[in-house]
């Protein structure tokens, strides 16, 4: 008889000792979860916190408060265990001051905000969705434009995160990310520019017909285009000859285009060097009912100012059209619209982007050259 008791005691207090320790585990879970834990580190009590602080989610007419846990951890069981394991991390951040420092934080804010988004995006925005429902919304009671915009989305299978990334905090300065590829791209055409037969022109540059044009500065007598696809002949010190192969349309030869009937720019030059183009064969295009003429100019330009990597420049591109049409809504990829249209689109936008001058020029000739009727791009 001993036996069997002693086997019935062993098992009660395991049972105890499992649901105490179930119980402990569980309270670990949530303390860990609350709002006074994640503001208890300074990194985190003296940035995002603040900011948070002045949102609807923290304050509203409700009186209903998401706390961090709620956007940044899962509600089932699987999911916030994995999250919490990789929470750990930030552990190992606190004790080597990776954050430590206002400065330090700003420094890293892009990159931990792309993290969050990518992980919001890959679950569907599923910790927003434990609130918010778009079978659940009556948008009549919404605003015009945000109806407009919920619909859309609902429609299409957009996610909350696609147009919601400032919601609770302050958005990074999302132009340090592309803005480092082309100082990148910059000070690899000081070294290398000119170099590589096929390049390709990182800005606006200036361009001259003859070499001592070129070599007394100025203005120049025309402008190569970001983006623009050239052939480099020879070098001259800082300067390259370069010829750029496209089509002129009938009437206005100064500006030379990438394909007829597509606005997609590549040079424009005074009516001077227009006569200098060397004309391979014309064409009458149906679509616009105008008449085109494949030709070829010789001109000079900054050396530096050239880069063989498409790859890079397209990157560029790429994270350019991300980040500055990427923070307000779900942008349209490029290859939905053909060439001609962007060009609508980006003045119609710019504005809403810090972008400058020339990055909108870059930005232009990027989409222009994935558009839907450009295959490949060139």
């Amino acid at each position: 008889m001993k036996k069997p008791v002693a086997l019935g005691a062993a098992g009660l207090i395991g049972v105890i000792v499992g649901v105490v320790g179930w119980g402990a585990f569980n309270t670990a879970m949530e303390a860990t979860s609350s709002l006074e834990f994640c503001t208890s580190c300074h990194e985190m009590r003296d940035n995002v916190f603040q900011e948070y602080k002045k949102t609807i989610h923290y304050s509203n007419p409700a009186g209903v408060r998401a706390v961090c846990s709620d956007c940044h951890v899962p509600k089932d069981w699987t999911h916030k265990i994995i999250r919490k394991v990789q929470a750990s991390k930030e552990v190992w951040g606190k004790i080597t001051g990776v954050i430590d420092t206002p400065e330090k934080f700003e420094s890293k804010r892009l990159e931990l905000a792309k993290h969050e988004w990518a992980r919001m995006k890959a679950s569907d925005s599923r910790e927003c969705r434990n609130c918010h429902s778009f079978e659940a919304m009556d948008f009549t009671h919404q605003r015009p434009k945000a109806s407009k915009q919920m619909q859309k989305a609902f429609k299409e299978g957009g996610t909350c995160i696609d147009c919601h990334k400032g919601i609770a905090h302050k958005l990074p300065d999302m132009s340090g990310g592309f803005r480092s590829k082309m100082k990148d791209l910059k000070a690899a055409g000081l070294k290398d520019g000119g170099k590589a037969e096929k390049s390709f022109a990182l800005t606006t540059s200036p361009a001259w017909g003859d070499l001592d044009k070129a070599a007394a500065g100025g203005s120049g007598e025309g402008r190569i285009l970001p983006a623009a696809p050239v052939t480099v002949l020879k070098l001259s010190g800082d300067l390259a000859q370069v010829r750029i192969d496209g089509w002129q349309q009938a009437g206005a030869e100064r500006l030379i285009v990438a394909l007829p009937g597509k606005r997609i720019m590549l040079a424009a030059v005074s009516a001077a060097l227009a006569e200098t183009a060397q004309v391979k064969s014309t064409r009458h295009d149906d679509e616009t009912d105008l008449d085109w003429k494949e030709a070829s100019i010789v001109l000079w330009m900054p050396k530096a100012n050239l880069t063989a990597d498409q790859k890079a420049l397209w990157a560029y591109g790429a994270e350019m059209f991300d980040a500055s049409c990427g923070a307000c809504h779900s942008p349209a990829p490029p290859g939905h619209f053909p060439a001609n249209q962007w060009v609508g689109i980006v003045n119609d936008m710019k504005a809403n982007t810090s972008l400058e001058e020339d990055e909108v020029r870059f930005l232009q000739a990027y989409l222009q050259n994935h558009a839907q009727d450009v295959a490949g791009g060139h």
